[in-house]
């Protein structure tokens, strides 16, 4: 765990001193503004049955063209209780039209019911836009006692207006093993999909409802149902997507 946990760090250092050295190489171009932006993905309400979820997920950036400090953060929220929760600070480098290589550190929060279950990770990743518009991400994040989890995320725009806009996504995780603390299984581990509906008010403010499925397979699976949780479940979706 101390090795892992001197990795991250030395990861973030890293990242932060080619930041710097890059942010201030730029600024030295005229032609390479530092700009930031701010975005709310999602925040929303998920009904379903039982305790309705909070959900939220939001990212922002500082940088140039080429160079970005990227925080990321997600999370839900069920009842009083946070259930899980993670933020992310990346050094992004544009590699190619569109692509982004990203390196640095995650952090998970769970439960205070749940002791112990709070991961570090380190992480490398890769985001941008494919061919027909897809926004993909990948990430593959190493933890403490040889954990690791590769996460794939698409997203695609569908636009029926200038303002109405329908937004099919899905993400995928598999693990390299077993962690009973958090109920993740190796292997796949769990899929969530969903589609939304959204109208912009204005660009950077737009209201949406829609739908989201998400299953558990595996051992994944076999620890919800031990913790007499679903392994599947629907959710109708009201929410507000925002950027600054």
């Amino acid at each position: 765990m101390n090795n892992v946990m001197q990795i991250v760090q030395l990861l973030m250092l890293v990242s932060a001193i080619i930041f710097s050295s890059t942010l201030r190489a730029d600024m030295e171009m005229d032609d390479h503004p530092v700009l930031a932006k701010v975005m709310l993905d999602r925040l929303e309400l998920r009904v379903t049955d039982g305790s309705d979820v909070l959900n939220w997920e939001g990212q922002g950036w500082l940088g140039t063209d080429l160079n970005k400090l990227w925080i990321k953060m997600e999370g839900e929220r069920r009842g009083s209780v946070t259930e899980d929760a993670e933020i992310q600070a990346l050094y992004s480098r544009a590699i190619a039209p569109f692509w982004d290589l990203q390196i640095g550190a995650r952090r998970d929060f769970q439960p205070a019911s749940a002791p112990g279950s709070d991961r570090t990770w380190g992480v490398i990743g890769l985001q941008g836009l494919a061919p027909y518009f897809f926004e993909i991400s990948s990430a593959l994040f190493v933890g403490e006692s040889g954990r690791t989890d590769l996460r794939l995320e698409a997203e695609y725009e569908l636009l029926f207006t200038q303002r109405l806009i329908l937004t099919p996504a899905v993400e995928i995780n598999f693990y390299g093993q077993n962690d009973v603390a958090t109920g993740t299984g190796s292997g796949l581990s769990d899929i969530e999909a969903g589609l939304r509906l959204r109208y912009e008010i204005r660009r950077e403010f737009a209201p949406y409802i829609g739908v989201n499925w998400n299953r558990k397979y595996g051992n994944s699976a076999n620890f919800a149902i031990a913790e007499k949780n679903d392994v599947e479940d629907v959710q109708w979706v009201l929410g507000v997507r925002a950027w600054f």
